[in-house]
């Protein structure tokens, strides 16, 4: 658990530097491949070979849990506030939970009560201020919780039975993602918004070294030595530490805290009503 809060206090910096120095400034399609190839490049003293079945299956995991959630995450920028996509990702646990019932071979019946409370924790948080914008935002986010959801779990179901090294994986984990995100790059980029300023550079080198590589490979690793329920709450420990690092470092401005705890409140009533759902289905 220590290097999962650990890697969760690291990320709780990463939104707000996205929002603050590359959305909108940086291609999104270029920022991510960046940040998937200096991860890529950390990795690659560390690939062997394996058969091709097994690197499929890892590069699929990478290309999913890394590469499709990146894609979509970026693309949220545009239609949320860091606070929103933050507070958006609360919904990451419900899916961790069905993707662990589902590979456990186990139905999940009542998901859809949690997954109705939360959707309308949602709701209420800019009840008076709903646009086309604000939902494309909020279906993007949940499309990257999802694909974030199902990589950490399908790792996990992985690694059972897997004596490979975690840095061997990794090398075979960020392939998958960079090619995916490189192919996004060169049919969909705009190549007028390429990092040209040292601060962009360097927040780029930082996103792809240390918050990527290093990150990932953190919280891979750490996400085996939990249980699936650990980890779905460990997945809404960023929440608030990611606010308040957009509120006290970048000046990020709630403008309606009642609605927002409100909100919250919803949401948080939604996790409990997940993990009552089904208490043991950690294993």
């Amino acid at each position: 658990m220590a290097l999962l809060w650990l890697i969760t206090a690291l990320w709780a910096f990463s939104f707000s530097l996205i929002g603050a120095y590359l959305s909108g400034q940086v291609d999104d399609y270029i920022a991510v491949t960046s940040r998937m190839l200096l991860a890529l490049l950390i990795f690659l003293p560390f690939w062997r070979a394996v058969p091709w079945r097994q690197a499929l299956v890892m590069m699929a995991t990478g290309a999913i849990e890394i590469g499709m959630t990146y894609l979509f995450l970026y693309h949220s920028y545009h239609y949320l506030s860091v606070p929103e996509l933050l507070l958006f990702t609360i919904f990451t646990p419900l899916y961790v939970s069905l993707f662990a019932d589902l590979l456990a071979k186990r139905w999940p019946k009542r998901l859809w009560a949690p997954a109705l409370l939360a959707v309308a924790g949602a709701a209420v948080i800019r009840w008076t201020e709903l646009s086309d914008d604000y939902w494309k935002g909020f279906a993007l986010i949940q499309a990257a919780n999802a694909c974030f959801a199902f990589g950490q779990v399908w790792y996990r179901h992985q690694s059972r039975n897997n004596p490979l090294p975690h840095r061997t994986r990794f090398s075979w984990f960020f392939l998958g993602a960079a090619l995916i995100t490189c192919s996004a790059m060169l049919a969909l980029a705009d190549w007028s918004k390429l990092p040209q300023t040292p601060l962009q550079q360097g927040v780029l080198l930082w996103l792809g070294v240390v918050t990527s590589g290093l990150g990932y490979l953190g919280w891979s690793y750490g996400s085996t030595k939990v249980n699936a329920q650990q980890l779905a709450v460990m997945n809404n420990m960023l929440i608030p530490a990611g606010i308040m690092v957009n509120v006290w470092f970048w000046n990020g401005h709630i403008s309606d805290w009642p609605r927002l705890m409100l909100g919250c409140v919803c949401m948080a009533l939604a996790l409990w009503l997940c993990r009552q759902r089904q208490p043991q289905s950690a294993q």
